[in-house]
Order: C-alpha cells, then sequence, then structure tokens
C-alpha cells in the first residue's frame, strides 16, 4: 500500500484507493485479495473487528474442529500445512488463515466498521463511510459472508428466566455449565456439538429440534462423507446421490427419525443448494442421544423462571440456555440504495452467477457452498477486476483533498 506522494492530507477524513475496496477480512475477504494480488492488482479489505477471521477467533467454541476435511477448506494458491491433520482444530485453522495474511502480505485496515456504502452515479465511485473515513473506489467487494450477525430466536418469557442466556458465538466450553440442565435450542452442526460437549461436563442438555434434520455421517467407510458426495457428482445425478447417501446413513447410524430426528422429504444436498441448510455431519452426538444423555425436545412454548414449557406438554427445570440458532447476513443494515441483495442479506441472483452485481458491486462468501464456494468466486471477481484495472499514473492524483492509496 502506498500513495501517489506518500503524503496524507490532514485535514481531510476521506480516502481514495485505486484498487477495489474489500468489506470483511474473514477467509473470504482473504481469498479475493490474494486472487486480486495474483493478477497484480491491488486491494484495502476495511474489517470492523481487530483481527483477521474474527467470527472463528472470537465466536466459536474450544473443541471445534473442522466438518470437512482440510483439503476441501483450502484458500487459494496456497494449502495447509502436510502436517495438519485431515479435521484441522479451530485454532489450527486460524493459524492458517493468519499465514495465508502474511504470505500474501495482506494488512487490512482493523476497527472499521461499515456504516453505511453506496454508489455515487454522478462520479461513478462507490462511498464507504466508516466511523473515520470516507473511502472511496471505483470497485466494491462485500466479502462481509453469511454468517454476519447472531440469530436471536423469540422466546415466550425467556426475559423472565432467572439462569445465563447464550448464543453459541459466546459459548466456549461445557465446563462452564458443569452439571447442568441445559436447555440447547437448535439442533444444526453447533447445537449438536454443544450438546456432545455439555455431555462430558456431566451437564444433561436438552435440545430442541423445532424442524426436520439431515443428519449424515461424518465419514462413510473411511472416507468423507462430503467427498464421496462430491465424487458421485460427477457421475450421477443429484437426487440419485441424495437417495445413495441416505441408504447408506440409514445402514450406519439407523432411523433417526425414531430418535426425533425426522428426516426433510428433500435430500440433503438438494436441500443445502436450495435453502442453504446444511446436513449435520455426526461426530459422537448421536450416539449420547440414543443413550439418552441428550434429551431431544420439540419445541419451546415458553419459558419460566425455571421451567421450559414445550409443544407437546412436557416441562423440565433448566439452569441454564443455550441459543444454537445460527448467524445471518448484515449487508441489508449497510449496504445503500441496491437491490442486488435480498432483505434476508443474500446474492438475489444464485450461485454460481451471484458474485456479480452493477456498476463495480462485487460478492464472495454467499454461496451457501463453503470455502469450495469462495474459491470460485475469488477467482471470477479477480480475473473481471483485473480486466478493468490499470496501474494509477502521477496524472491521476489531481487533488491534494483526499488520501490517495493504491500502486504509484
Amino acid at each position: 500500500m502506498g500513495s501517489c506522494k506518500d503524503q496524507e492530507d490532514k485535514l481531510t477524513k476521506r480516502v481514495f484507493f485505486h484498487g477495489p475496496i474489500i468489506v470483511g477480512a474473514g477467509p473470504s475477504g482473504l481469498a479475493v485479495s490474494a486472487c486480486l494480488s495474483q493478477q497484480g492488482v491491488p486491494s484495502l479489505i476495511l474489517e470492523k473487528s481487530d483481527c483477521i477471521a474474527s467470527l472463528w477467533q472470537y465466536k466459536t467454541y474450544d473443541r471445534l474442529k473442522l466438518h470437512l476435511p482440510k483439503n476441501f477448506c483450502e484458500l487459494p494458491f496456497l494449502g495447509f500445512p502436510e502436517h495438519f491433520p485431515k479435521y484441522p482444530t479451530k485454532h489450527q485453522f486460524i493459524a492458517y488463515i493468519e499465514s495465508y495474511a502474511a504470505h500474501f502480505s495482506i494488512q487490512p485496515r482493523f476497527k472499521q466498521a461499515v456504516q453505511h456504502a453506496v454508489f455515487d452515479h454522478s462520479a461513478r465511485f462507490w462511498r464507504v463511510q466508516t466511523q473515520d473515513f470516507e473511502y472511496i473506489s471505483k470497485w466494491l467487494i462485500v466479502a462481509t459472508g453469511e454468517n454476519a450477525e447472531p440469530v436471536i430466536p423469540e422466546i415466550a418469557g425467556i426475559d423472565k428466566f432467572n439462569g445465563p442466556v447464550v448464543h453459541t458465538s459466546e459459548y466456549k466450553s461445557g465446563s462452564e455449565f458443569r452439571n447442568q440442565r441445559v436447555l440447547v435450542v437448535g439442533c444444526g452442526n453447533s447445537g449438536m456439538e454443544v450438546s456432545l460437549d455439555l455431555c462430558r461436563y456431566n451437564a444433561i442438555p436438552h435440545m430442541v429440534v423445532r424442524n426436520t434434520v439431515h443428519v449424515l455421517p461424518r465419514e462413510m467407510f473411511g472416507f468423507s462423507t462430503f467427498g464421496i458426495a462430491m465424487a458421485l457428482l460427477k457421475w450421477f445425478p443429484l437426487r440419485l446421490v441424495d437417495k445413495i447417501l441416505l441408504l447408506i446413513a440409514n445402514f450406519t447410524l439407523g432411523n433417526t427419525d425414531q430418535l426425533g430426528l425426522r428426516r426433510p422429504k428433500t435430500g440433503p444436498i438438494e436441500l443445502k443448494n436450495i435453502t442453504g441448510k446444511t446436513p449435520v455431519l455426526d461426530v459422537g452426538a448421536l450416539s449420547q442421544i440414543k443413550s439418552g444423555k441428550i434429551k431431544v425436545m420439540e419445541g419451546v412454548k415458553e419459558i419460566t423462571k425455571n421451567v421450559a414449557r414445550f409443544t407437546d406438554g412436557q416441562e423440565k427445570e433448566i439452569d441454564s440456555v443455550i441459543l444454537a440458532t445460527g448467524y445471518r447476513s448484515n449487508v441489508p443494515s449497510w449496504l445503500k440504495g441496491n437491490d442486488f441483495f435480498t432483505k434476508d442479506g443474500m446474492p438475489k441472483t444464485p450461485f454460481p452467477n451471484g458474485w456479480k452485481g452493477d456498476n463495480g458491486l462485487y460478492t464472495v462468501g454467499f454461496t451457501r457452498r463453503g470455502l469450495l464456494g469462495t474459491t470460485y468466486d475469488a477467482g471470477k471477481i479477480a480475473q473481471d477486476i483485473a480486466e478493468q484495472w490499470r496501474p494509477i499514473t502521477i496524472k491521476d492524483c489531481k487533488s491534494t483533498h483526499v488520501i490517495l492509496l493504491g500502486k504509484s
């Protein structure tokens, strides 16, 4: 990062950057920055937190591991270290992300929370406002992702509950809930893993299953379930692959409907593609459900000072509540004057064409296909911007009233 005359106007709060501005320093933001650098295009990342991959660093539980093998979770141009296990831990993934940023000399501007971003049609530039500066660029890349903000559901009476109520973004370890009766709201991968973690500390998790859910073994016959699915999809139709996966899952796991985990009528891969709902990859919770250590409950009707009442009429005394209710995009709160995103903060155009909007707007990390989707988007974006970009020259520095960043 440099400037035309290596100077900053102390009187201004405006920054012109000659390359694209990227909002978000998670894996998606880093991936597209690296792809741009490979094309010789500089980029500037604005990050609201004080570190890269803040979701991983601050809002994940201690025992978290990648649910997919590391070869499906690599970012472009730099793989995981060979000595890392097949399923890296949270701390190993963070170390990989930090080494990735260092390898490509990516230096985000931290503590720059974007308040709003809007395209100036008269000037043909994006104006991105943070608490400190107005950043201006021809291109804006939205990389805040699908999991920017915790989802907090409305549950009747929860404001009267005497015990702690925490979202999984605040949950670290079951040691904080030792010997407690814990209501876990949600049965996705987080809800299952948190319930399993609670069992390790002699807690009694009551896991609320509000909807249908696909549970698959993490591995089938010693191979990654996801890897098997990807291989089969090269040869067979999606719905046939779903049938094969469910046949094997029923053989290895048994009929999950009998455990209160009813399967959706739509197959796991098709459902993921349509709704973004990820199947649960079992890492041990199912055996604890079968043994009765994890109690599967129907929807919560009401919570009182120390009791949870369920839709089937049951009542259970509880000491704590953990909300394993997931995350959502926050794009609508700051991207203004643009209809490329839905009210839920997802691109209206589905994968594989949702990476590009109008007027130099791009998105990465909204494919509902994990880091494989991120890699696809990052490459497309970098190639597209590289075809438009030209190195900055001295004659471009016409104003002394802005901080001008970019290659000289």
